[in-house]
């Protein structure tokens, strides 16, 4: 795994960070979609053969990592074209990846990502929301919360469940279901979190689908569902990471600024080494996340997830230290509206929750990776 980025990542990187700082903390999210997509960096994960740029997650988690440490991270990215875009570029029909491969890559149709129930929780082996066959249609019936900019999403991937008929347990499998689609009912969660892209409960009440709704083998179970959450867990830690880079950039200029007794602040101690070691957990969590990145798009699935899971803790701790020194040493101009990072107090803490607790990345790598029993 090269440790070092290459001329292309950098150049990358650079466009990237330049087009968030023209945009800044007080982006309009559909102009700043709609140029990101123009430029290519929408769908730099897809296909060429399909209107994106030919790379993967490595160049993607660069793309959001650099929007949201200029203070513009675009959510929906974690959504639209790392975990739908993923899965339809892996495993949809060549009609599903004709639909919505281009119009993902190039803006102009987004998709929301539906899988966290209200009594499932993180185990996805506890879902209700089931698919049965009726003629050649499907039905889906459940509920979803949680699930982000459906109110601009064309469709949503939902992750229901279909009895196997050789041993009648129910295994996940992945429908795209159209905005509109009757019996497809949604309702706005009102959030403490301020964020531009709203959340969603959603209730699917005896839902039609052709039977071209289904994503990929109906057979493929889980191994369809993490080929979109490891690209999640990846993606969500380029959002983590680029939040603690713009609270710790906003915290540094303000340490060089402010003067007490005729002195920097930044100059103490006290206040330069607890940023310095902000700074350090950043950029750990950042080489978890470019290894975790680089074995997904190298096809080792069993060891993205590892790494990935890592990535996403390592990132989601570090973006709340961060956060929380910022705003600390900033004193009481922290919680100010004119400087922009009290709101991220909040934000932050959703890279330690979604998509998965830092509690269940333990689990998993307590169990998976160190071979100790499970307590559940």
């Amino acid at each position: 795994m090269p440790t070092i980025e290459t001329d292309e990542h950098k150049s990358l990187r650079n466009a990237v960070s330049a087009l968030g700082k023209r945009h800044g903390r007080t982006y309009d999210r559909d102009q700043l979609w709609s140029e990101a997509a123009k430029l290519g960096y929408l769908g730099v994960n897809l296909p060429e053969a399909y209107g994106g740029g030919g790379g993967g997650i490595a160049e993607l988690s660069i793309v959001l990592e650099e929007l949201g440490a200029a203070g513009a991270p675009l959510l929906m990215m974690i959504v639209s074209p790392a975990i739908c875009g993923t899965v339809i570029a892996r495993f949809g029909t060549e009609s599903q990846k004709q639909d919505w491969l281009p119009a993902l890559a190039d803006g102009t149709r987004t998709m929301a990502f539906g899988i966290t129930e209200p009594d499932a929780g993180s185990n996805s082996h506890r879902i209700s929301t089931t698919a049965r066959r009726d003629g050649a249609d499907w039905l889906l019936t459940g509920r979803k919360v949680f699930v982000s900019g459906v109110d601009i999403a064309d469709a949503t991937l939902i992750v229901g469940r279909t009895e196997d008929s050789r041993t009648g347990r129910l295994k996940p499998c992945l429908f795209i279901v159209p905005r509109d689609a009757p019996g497809f009912g949604r309702r706005h969660i009102e959030m403490e979190l301020k964020a531009q892209e709203k959340q969603f409960e959603l209730t699917l009440d005896d839902v039609r689908l052709p039977a071209e709704a289904l994503v990929g083998d109906e057979d493929a179970g889980l191994l369809q569902l993490f080929a979109g959450l490891n690209p999640e867990r990846i993606m969500t830690a380029a959002f983590a990471i680029g939040m603690g880079r713009y609270a710790l950039s906003q915290a540094i200029t303000y340490a060089k600024d402010r003067t007490v007794w005729n002195t920097p602040i930044g100059a103490h101690q006290a206040i330069a080494h607890p940023l310095a070691q902000a700074h350090i957990d950043l950029e750990l969590a950042r080489l978890m996340m470019q290894k975790a990145a680089y074995l997904y798009d190298e096809g080792d699935d069993v060891g993205a997830g590892e790494a990935a899971n890592m990535a996403k803790y390592a990132a989601g701790e570090a973006c709340v230290k961060a956060v929380d020194q910022a705003v600390h040493t900033l004193g009481g101009n922290g919680l100010t509206r004119e400087f922009g990072i009290a709101s991220l107090i909040t934000a932050a803490r959703v890279a330690r929750i979604a998509p998965v607790s830092r509690e269940m990345i333990l689990n998993y790598v307590s169990h998976q990776t160190l071979g100790l029993p499970k307590s559940y």
